[in-house]
């Protein structure tokens, strides 16, 4: 589904990622772990088109997409979440949905804004698909609500049932469990794990919570100084030594 071929990124005299290659098998659950500053951030910008490499590709379902702008990747399949959620706080989570729908639409400018009864039908079947996929990610009760008041759990989930509403083939997931409790991250990792077995979607995880990681990963890919040093199942990287060496003293490593 989803291949890193030699990727490379330079910052100035800092190089963020060198050399980083590895695919990702369709619904498969792939997992990129490693410190702050080790470039998983730049990887998902650079798969998802908000960065360029320096030299390498990235190639979805066998097509080369490195070049391409971010929402021709996103018409392509490929959607992500980001570190800090980004919704629109005024909106209502209905409307939060909705907007992640907007490039299955089409109608044209001047219809829309006419209002012809094309585009007015069109809306309502968006909003009626948007309820259906508040209800499959349980925030339908909070449809009319404005995304402002929600808990940075459920913040969390309807950035990732926003990212759904684009029909992805794969999704990126940047530290979905950032500031998550226990129980939070719990449920996190049952529904990615829903999204998977029910929706077929690949998914692409950057996360810090090894908990998570070694719960729900069907293999993993460690990043260090932006190189990879290591690649396995979970229990392959549980017990790698370079892993263990570059996270001596980290606890939830080497534990």
């Amino acid at each position: 589904m989803l291949q890193i071929v030699n990727i490379t990124k330079r910052f100035g005299g800092i190089t963020a990622l060198s050399d980083v290659s590895f695919h990702v098998e369709k619904e498969e659950i792939k997992a990129v772990i490693g410190p702050n500053g080790a470039g998983k951030t730049t990887l998902l910008n650079i798969i998802s088109g908000m960065e360029q490499p320096d030299r390498g590709e990235v190639m979805l379902a066998g097509e080369r997409i490195t070049g391409l702008p971010a929402h021709d990747i996103a018409k392509k399949g490929l959607a992500r979440t980001f570190q800090h959620v980004e919704l629109f706080g005024n909106m209502t989570v209905l409307e939060n949905i909705m907007v992640g729908m907007h490039r299955r639409t089409s109608s044209g400018f001047l219809s829309c804004g006419l209002r012809l009864p094309t585009v007015r039908e069109e809306e309502k079947g968006i909003r009626q698909k948007g309820i259906e996929l508040l209800e499959y990610i349980g925030l339908k009760h909070r449809a009319d609500e404005p995304a402002s008041v929600l808990s940075i759990g459920e913040e969390r989930i309807l950035e990732i049932g926003r990212a759904l509403a684009t029909e992805p083939r794969i999704l990126l997931l940047d530290e979905p469990a950032s500031g998550l409790n226990e129980a939070e991250t719990f449920q996190l990792s049952v529904f990615i794990k829903q999204l998977r077995d029910e929706k077929g979607i690949t998914i692409v995880l950057v996360e810090h919570d090894m908990s998570l990681v070694m719960n729900i990963s069907d293999s993993i890919v460690v990043l260090d100084f932006g190189e990879k040093i290591a690649e396995g199942t979970p229990e392959e990287i549980r017990q790698d030594k370079k892993v263990i060496e570059a996270y001596l003293g980290e606890e939830e490593y080497v534990s």
